[in-house]
C-alpha cells in the first residue's frame, strides 16, 4: 500500500505482554455489557429520526431497481435488526426490505438446462445420470438442484441465471450512485469503501470455475476435520456458469435458531473459528459470512457453503491486526494509535487523537475483546455495526476520513458479518477467550477448541498469526 510503513516488530515486542491484561479485562467486564447496550440505545435513539428512515427506504428502494445485485446485497441487510426500527415505520421498511429477495428471475427448467448444456457443452442425458429439475435452493445469482453422476456421487448443481452476468456487470457500472448515499444512511457495513471493494470482487463471484477450484482447495483443508465440513466440489465437472458439488445436506440456519441453547452456543463457536480463525490460523478466509450459507448435518458438523468470494492475506497484514486487537484488548490508547500512524491509516497532520481511535476500534470489536461469557443478540450486534458505521456519530469523524486499506477491508468486514449471524443466532461465549488462541497463541480453553488444536497439529497446521508474530 503506498504510504504505509512495516510494523516495527522490535518495539511491538515490548509492547505487547502475554497474558498482562488481567485487571483490564477485569474493569472491561464492569462496564462492557453497560457500554453496549448504551450504544443499543443511542442507535435506537437515531433511527427514530424519520429522515433517517426515510434515507433508509430510498437505499433499498434503490438497490431495488438492480436486477443482479439485489438479492446479493439483500442478504447482508437482512442481518440489519429491525427491531431498531420505530414500529411506526417498521411495516414500511421491513415491506421495502422484501423487495430485495423477490428479484430471483421465474426461470423455467428450459432455459436453465440450456444454460448448462451450452456450458458443459453435451446433453444433460450425457451430463449426469439423474436431474432432478426441480431446484432445491435459490443462490444469490443461481438456482440450485440436486443430481447424481455417473458414478453414483449425490452433487449439488448450482446455476447461473440466463443473463444475470451481463446484469450484475451493468449493476456494478451503476454502483456508484449509491457512494453519496452511503454518507448519509446509517446502515450496517454499507460503507463507501465496501461498495467500492464489491464492484472490484464481485464480478469474480460470476466465475464458477473458480469458486469450484477454490471449494476444492478449501474442502481438501478441512476434509477430516472433527466439527467443520465443506463440501467436495468438481472442477472437471464445473464451468463458468455451472458448479457442482457434493451434495451435503442439513437443517437449515432458521432451524438452528430453534435449538436449545447448548446447540447455538456450539454452532455459533464453530461458526467464529471456521469464518475469523481462519484469517489468523490459515492465513486465508470466506469473505461472505451469512446465515444462508450455514447448515447444520445430523452429525454435528457445521457444513459452510458459498466460496465466490475468498480471500488470502499476507502474513504481515495479519501480524498487523492482532497487535492492533491486542493493544485495543490491553487499553494501550498510545500504541495502538501509533500503529495505526505507522501503518498509514491515519495521517498523523489529522485530528485524530489516540482516544478516539482506540474508541473508534473498540466500538466494533470489543464483543470479541472483552473476557466474560457474552450473549450476542440481533440488537447488539446491530447496534455495534451502526455505531462503527454511522457517519452522523461526531466522536468519529476523524476516524472515518482515515485511509484503511483495502488489504484489511475484508477482514474487518468478516468479522461484522460474522458478529451479525451470531447475533442471529443468539450465540453465547466467551468470545475473548476463543480469540486468544489466535491473538497470543494460548491454549484453548473450549472442548471444540481442544479438539480443533489436535486437529491442526495433526496436519501441522501453523497458525498465521503466531508465526508472524512479534
Amino acid at each position: 500500500m503506498p504510504g504505509s510503513k512495516p510494523v516495527s516488530t522490535s518495539r511491538l515486542a515490548r509492547g505487547s505482554k502475554l497474558g498482562a491484561v488481567v485487571a483490564v479485562q477485569a474493569v472491561r467486564k464492569r462496564r462492557t455489557k453497560l457500554s453496549m447496550i448504551g450504544r443499543s440505545a443511542e442507535v435506537r435513539a437515531r433511527l427514530a429520526d424519520d429522515s433517517v428512515v426515510r434515507l433508509a427506504e430510498q437505499l433499498v428502494l434503490v438497490l431495488g431497481e438492480m436486477k443482479g445485485l439485489a438479492m446479493k446485497l439483500g442478504q447482508l441487510m437482512s442481518l440489519l435488526d429491525l427491531e431498531l426500527v420505530p414500529p411506526r415505520h417498521r411495516e414500511t421498511f421491513q415491506r421495502r426490505l422484501a423487495v430485495l429477495f423477490d428479484h430471483a428471475p421465474s426461470v423455467e427448467f428450459a432455459a436453465m438446462r440450456q444454460v448448462i448444456e451450452e456450458d458443459l457443452g453435451k446433453p444433460l442425458e450425457e451430463l449426469f445420470a439423474e436431474f432432478d429439475p426441480e431446484p432445491i435452493a435459490a443462490a444469490s445469482i443461481g438456482q440450485v438442484y440436486r443430481a447424481r453422476l455417473f458414478d453414483g456421487t449425490e452433487v449439488a448443481v448450482k446455476v447461473q441465471y440466463p443473463g444475470i452476468d451481463l446484469a450484475v456487470r451493468a449493476d456494478l457500472r451503476n454502483l456508484g450512485m449509491l457512494r453519496v448515499m452511503m454518507q448519509q444512511v446509517a446502515l450496517p457495513g454499507f460503507t463507501v469503501g465496501v461498495l467500492d471493494e464489491l464492484r472490484a470482487n464481485f464480478e469474480k463471484e460470476l466465475d464458477y470455475q473458480v469458486e469450484a477450484c477454490t471449494q476444492q482447495h478449501v474442502a481438501t483443508i478441512y476434509a477430516d476435520h472433527p466439527f467443520i465440513t465443506v463440501p467436495q466440489a468438481f472442477p472437471e465437472h464445473s464451468s463458468r456458469r455451472v458448479l457442482v458439488t457434493e451434495y451435503s445436506p442439513g437443517i437449515d440456519f432458521e432451524a438452528m435458531r430453534a435449538l436449545p441453547e447448548a446447540e447455538r452456543d456450539r454452532i455459533g463457536e464453530i461458526v467464529y473459528r471456521f469464518y475469523v480463525g481462519s484469517l489468523f490460523e490459515l492465513a486465508e478466509f470466506c469473505g461472505d459470512p451469512h446465515p444462508g450459507n450455514l447448515l447444520l448435518r445430523p452429525d454435528g458438523r457445521v457444513v459452510f457453503l458459498d466460496f465466490g468470494l475468498y480471500k488470502r492475506m499476507e502474513r504481515e497484514h495479519i501480524a498487523f491486526e492482532a497487535v492492533c486487537l491486542r493493544a485495543t484488548a490491553e487499553d494501550r490508547f498510545d500504541e495502538l494509535y501509533r500503529l495505526m500512524v505507522e501503518r498509514g491509516v491515519i495521517d498523523e497532520s489529522s485530528q485524530v487523537t489516540p482516544e478516539e481511535c482506540y474508541n473508534y476500534v473498540l466500538s466494533a470489536a470489543e464483543w470479541s475483546l472483552v473476557d466474560e461469557e457474552l450473549p450476542l443478540t440481533p440488537e447488539l450486534a446491530s447496534a455495534a455495526f451502526l455505531h462503527a458505521v454511522d457517519p452522523r456519530i461526531a466522536e468519529f469523524d476523524g476516524m472515518r476520513g482515515q485511509n484503511l486499506p483495502p488489504e484489511h477491508l475484508f477482514s474487518r468486514r468478516v468479522d461484522f458479518w460474522t458478529c451479525a449471524t451470531l447475533g442471529q443466532l443468539r450465540a453465547t461465549a466467551n468470545w475473548h477467550r476463543i480469540a486468544r488462541e489466535w491473538l497470543y497463541g494460548e491454549e484453548p480453553t473450549t472442548d471444540l477448541g481442544r479438539l480443533h488444536q489436535d486437529w491442526r497439529l495433526g496436519h501441522q497446521l501453523d497458525n498465521a498469526a503466531r508465526t508472524s508474530r512479534i
